[in-house]
């Protein structure tokens, strides 16, 4: 885990390059949704309705040249990866995922941040795969200078030096009495990952044995946290309870805290340098490219 990222914003990798959230609903035309009518009922205000294709109309008017300029964008992207004989797959996009998610401290921050910006996590899976191919295509296009490193190391050293940091999997689930009954089978010499992908309901990590990866203090809830760092390297907790329900905490790995050198933090220096040059590149790449492509806008 890293402290470039301020857990309080969106990351480039998340707001890159798109509005994804809204585009299919803005540019479905008639015939296509639902029932295949446009003149269901979304709402009635004093039994008056209002319907699909007066709602269509307005997200159309307010939203719908940015949003299909957006899709468009992604196709040209996809086309321009077709070219090189390259993709993005859905390896690289959970790889990816789950970084960001162990950047901002676990799951259930994660998760929490991103319901806060009306993101679902579709939404950023697709985010996350457009900017990958936008890296694949530009990454001979941005440069990284020496200065700029040194210059960010010398600015960000105090968030650069790694805190105490544990390193965890968990399984969450709603009740103690579920919690026990996964316990009891960890003792009985269970899978940890086979018990999570069976029964937490952390949808962010569950598929992936329930790994949290490393984080710090003050990056989880109090009761988690405290637990967590008590545990030997290894061993797996009792129920613990918070907010989100019960968790069962394997910790798997610790760090001492240890001050930052510059060429400890060179690569994650040059990924953070790249992600702030990345959108200035590819919207001046985008704009020629959709010069060099024949496109037909009939919304």
């Amino acid at each position: 885990m890293n402290n470039l990222i301020n857990k309080k914003t969106i990351p480039v990798v998340i707001i890159a390059i798109c509005i994804l959230a809204i585009s299919a609903a803005v540019i479905l035309r008639p015939g296509i949704v639902g029932d295949g009518s446009m003149n269901k009922t979304v709402a009635t205000i004093n039994g008056e309705a209002i319907t699909q294709q007066e709602l269509y109309d307005a997200m159309v008017k307010r939203n719908g040249a940015e949003a299909l300029d957006t899709l468009i964008a992604d196709r040209i992207l996809m086309l321009e990866l077709q070219k090189k004989n390259q993709s993005v797959s859905d390896e690289e996009v959970q790889a990816k995922l789950q970084k960001t998610i162990e950047q901002y401290g676990g799951a259930e921050q994660f998760d929490q941040m991103i319901a806060g910006y009306g993101y679902s996590m579709d939404d950023i899976k697709k985010d996350m795969k457009t900017n990958l191919a936008a890296t694949k295509l530009l990454q001979d296009q941005i440069t990284i200078m020496e200065e700029e490193i040194k210059t960010y190391f010398d600015e960000n050293k105090a968030y650069l030096d790694q805190q105490e940091q544990v390193e965890a999997s968990h399984i969450l689930v709603d009740s103690e009495e579920k919690a026990k009954e996964v316990k009891a089978k960890l003792a009985a010499g269970g899978d940890f990952a086979a018990l999570a992908k069976e029964y937490s309901k952390d949808e962010g990590n569950k598929d992936n044995g329930g790994q949290l990866g490393f984080f710090g203090r003050g990056d989880m809830v109090k009761e988690f946290e405290e637990v967590a760092f008590a545990q030997e390297t290894g061993t797996i907790s009792e129920p613990v309870k918070t907010e989100y329900g019960y968790h069962i905490i394997k910790v798997t790995g610790k760090k001492a805290a240890k001050e930052a050198t510059l060429e400890e933090s060179r690569n994650l220096i040059k990924e953070q340098l790249f992600s702030e040059k990345l959108p200035e590149v590819y919207n001046t790449w985008m704009q020629e490219k959709m010069n060099e492509y024949k496109i037909e806008r009939q919304l």
